[in-house]
């Protein structure tokens, strides 16, 4: 196994993962229980980490979750049908589940 993302935060890990897992890439999260261990030890060893369950994934692994983080950065979307905005990261909008164009 071998490191590629250390997570903010639990959310974040699993939504990383469930990225990942789309593409085929397994992955494991570690640390998602050790946020309440912040003070005892260093807040970056406590952090949600993913790892890649085969080492030959890691370079897909890390182009993928650089292409999800480059998704969330650009302007808000309206929704064609029926005109609601929603986050540039969205591929389905949040309000009547049509999908939304790139």
């Amino acid at each position: 196994m071998k490191r590629i993302y250390n997570a903010a935060n639990l959310p974040d890990a699993h939504i990383v993962a469930g990225f990942l897992a789309s593409r085929g890439i397994r992955v494991r999260i570690l640390n998602a229980n050790a946020a309440g261990a912040i003070g005892e030890i260093p807040a970056d060893a406590a952090a949600p980490q993913l790892w890649v369950e085969d080492a030959r994934d890691e370079e897909r692994a890390r182009e993928a979750i650089a292409d999800l983080h480059a998704q969330a950065e650009g302007p808000p979307r309206r929704c064609p049908a029926c005109g609601e905005e929603n986050p540039p990261a969205f591929d389905m909008c949040w309000s009547c589940g049509s999908g939304l164009e790139r």
